[in-house]
């Protein structure tokens, strides 16, 4: 779709495809800060010593067109930002509800939101904005079912979508769906389509779709799949696909290469990878470069 090494001009009205993305944060028996960067290419680099504050079950999202964040951990919500070369600053002084277990998106051309998660005294639906600066505002009165370890992504050039994840004592699962429009307004659940789960990730592929994949099904007495569901660039997910690589959970997923993704990670300290071609087809297994975790969260950042 476009040369990963070119800038892009951000489309009217919507977000420019990141080339390059970041994986970091998560539980490898402790809890760590530590980062691998993934090249416009796919290739995942050796770890990154980590920065801020050690946490896990973070989210994370492209914001400003070429920067990331990281926000949230267990009952935290300062945020760690990321530059366009991939370099994650030090804690900032966060905004909204302390939570674990949400999720992020970008939305509209280069703005972003958190939704639901699990504060200290129950799982919740509520939202948090962040500006084109990295800002987190204030908590919005959600929409949908309260719920946690959700995924988000974003489809269609500038709207995102969040679907499935479990209720907060993780006794049973779901796969409904909540699509986020370019202006960033939430809408009411989405019937599921595919298996129930959480514990999942998502990234972008093609540029404008969307790919959710592996889980886990707590309503099914924990069992981990390796399954995906595309997302059209209109928001519609598609049924279970077979999958592809090794059973896991708890891993984290970004975009490439403008119009590529990648899954890595995941529980039992797991550290291969799996690339998605623009085709939204998943490839087998990459073995593993860094640190073995789960927990941890991924973003897209760069255009060049």
């Amino acid at each position: 779709m476009f040369s990963s090494e070119l800038w892009q001009a951000p489309s009217a009205g919507g977000y420019t495809p990141t080339t390059r993305g970041i994986f970091a944060y998560g539980n490898s028996g402790s809890v760590t800060a530590i980062s691998n960067l993934v090249s416009s290419s796919g290739v995942v680099a050796s770890d990154t010593a980590g920065v801020g504050t050690a946490e896990k079950t973070r989210c994370g999202a492209t914001y400003g067109i070429d920067k990331a964040f990281f926000w949230g951990g267990e009952f935290a919500n300062h945020t760690n930002l990321v530059s366009s070369s991939g370099v994650v600053a030090s804690d900032s002084t966060g905004g909204g509800s302390a939570r674990y277990g949400a999720a992020a998106t970008t939305y509209g051309e280069d703005t972003a939101i958190i939704y639901c998660g699990q504060t200290s005294g129950s799982t919740t639906n509520i939202a948090n904005l962040v500006s084109n600066s990295g800002a987190i505002a204030s908590d919005t009165s959600g929409v949908g079912q309260n719920r946690i370890n959700i995924a988000g992504v974003a489809y269609g050039e500038d709207k995102g979508i969040f679907g499935y994840g479990n209720v907060g004592n993780a006794t049973s699962s779901f796969s409904m769906t909540n699509l986020v429009n370019n202006s960033g307004v939430i809408s009411a659940d989405v019937t599921g389509v595919g298996t129930v789960r959480g514990y999942l990730a998502a990234c972008t592929y093609g540029g404008d779709k969307a790919i959710f994949g592996y889980g886990q099904n707590y309503t099914l007495s924990g069992s981990p799949y390796k399954i995906t569901n595309l997302v059209s660039n209109s928001g519609v997910v598609a049924a279970d696909v077979s999958g592809v690589g090794t059973t896991r959970f708890d891993l984290a997923a970004c975009g490439y290469g403008s119009d590529k993704g990648i899954f890595g990670f995941g529980n039992g300290n797991k550290s291969m990878t799996n690339l998605v071609s623009n085709s939204g087809v998943v490839a087998s297994d990459t073995s593993g470069v860094g640190t073995g975790r789960s927990g941890l969260s991924a973003a897209g950042y760069s255009i060049t």
